[in-house]
Parts: structure tokens; C-alpha cells; sequence
């Protein structure tokens, strides 16, 4: 019984010591909360659940820079490239902020960003994990709940998984053109060469 009073006792200190330190601590835990409900949709395919955490409004720019307005198209995204009948089989995305959501004044609206991990599965099993950055808007809207209002991925074309395999394609394929002209060159040769000496 002590130990539970002490452990009691110990977290209700820590989380003072931590709403004493971030005046808007509430704030930033709704903001996690929504962050890892995001993350679980999109690993568990239950892709509407992240419907509540996301604005009626939101405006989205995914990795493949496509552009979603709305959570009825955020859903239907995911569902047209992922799982069931998808293109590709499967996403875990892992997104780590840099630092707390920058707030407004009014304390309305804040703005977070930080890096992801998105590891795709395709079709074939093949997988590639690609890093990427993100930056979203937060809004607190009528209901007193904050929701994604904007949110952009991006990632480094010069320098990922996708990049890098179609670059070895191209060397590889190149090579075989290299091969495949020297032995059509010596039969060639071989050929002229033979036909000299009938």
C-alpha cells in the first residue's frame, strides 16, 4: 500500500513539475495524443480513424505531392495506395517533432514540424524506407478540440531508396547494353572476317 501511495505521490510531483515548466502542457498532450492516434490509422489501415483528429478543411500534401483538400480525400489517399486493392501493401510511418508545436499569442492555432520515417511495403514485398520531413498547421476549432489544418511531406529526391535502385538499373542495364554490343561487335568482326578468307 506505501508503495502505490509513493508512486502516486512521485508522478503527481513530475506532473506538476512538468505543467509548471510548460504553462501549456494540456495543449501540447492533446497534440501528442493526436499525433500517435495519425500514426496508428495509417499502420493499422483503419485509415478513418484519424478522421477526428484531422479539420473538416484540412488542406494535405502527402510524399508524392499529390494535393488533398479535406478528410474525405486524406481516407480515400490512403485507401486508393494502400492495403486491399491498394498499390502498394502496407505503410508505417513513424513522425518525430523537432520541438513543441510553436503556439500563437491567442493560443488558436500553432504550428509543429519535425522528420518522419515512412516504411512502404510493395505489391511484390519489396520494402523501402524513405526519410522525410514535415511541417503541419494545428488549429483549435469551434469545438474546442485541435485538429490538423495543413499538413506537407516532403523528402529528398536526390538521395532515397527509390532514387538508388533506379540509378543501379540504369548502370546494370547499361552494362548489359555494354556486353551485348561487344558480343554482336566480335560476331560481327568474326563474320566480315570469315567471309575475307571464302
Amino acid at each position: 500500500m506505501f508503495k502505490k501511495l509513493l508512486a502516486a505521490w512521485l508522478f503527481a510531483c513530475v506532473a506538476l513539475g512538468a505543467a509548471a515548466q510548460d504553462p501549456d502542457h494540456e495543449i501540447h498532450e492533446e497534440l501528442r495524443e493526436s499525433l500517435k492516434i495519425i500514426e496508428s490509422a495509417i499502420i493499422s489501415g483503419d485509415y478513418d480513424a484519424m478522421q477526428p483528429v484531422l479539420s473538416e478543411q484540412i488542406r494535405a500534401t502527402p510524399v508524392n505531392q499529390e494535393f488533398l483538400s479535406g478528410r474525405a480525400a486524406v481516407s480515400a489517399y490512403f485507401k486508393k495506395w494502400f492495403g486491399a486493392g491498394g498499390y502498394l501493401k502496407k505503410l508505417d510511418m513513424k513522425l518525430t517533432p523537432d520541438a513543441l508545436t510553436e503556439l500563437s499569442a491567442d493560443k488558436n492555432w500553432g504550428v509543429v514540424y519535425g522528420n518522419g520515417v515512412e516504411n512502404y511495403v510493395l505489391r511484390d514485398g519489396r520494402p523501402y524506407e524513405i526519410r522525410t520531413r514535415w511541417t503541419a498547421v494545428m488549429a483549435k476549432e469551434g469545438d474546442g478540440r485541435w485538429r490538423v489544418r495543413a499538413l506537407h511531406i516532403g523528402t529528398n529526391f536526390l538521395d532515397n531508396p527509390i532514387l538508388t535502385e533506379a540509378e543501379h538499373s540504369v548502370v546494370k542495364a547499361a552494362s548489359a547494353g555494354l556486353v551485348g554490343g561487344l558480343v554482336v561487335g566480335g560476331l560481327l568482326l568474326w563474320w566480315v572476317r570469315r567471309k575475307k578468307k571464302v
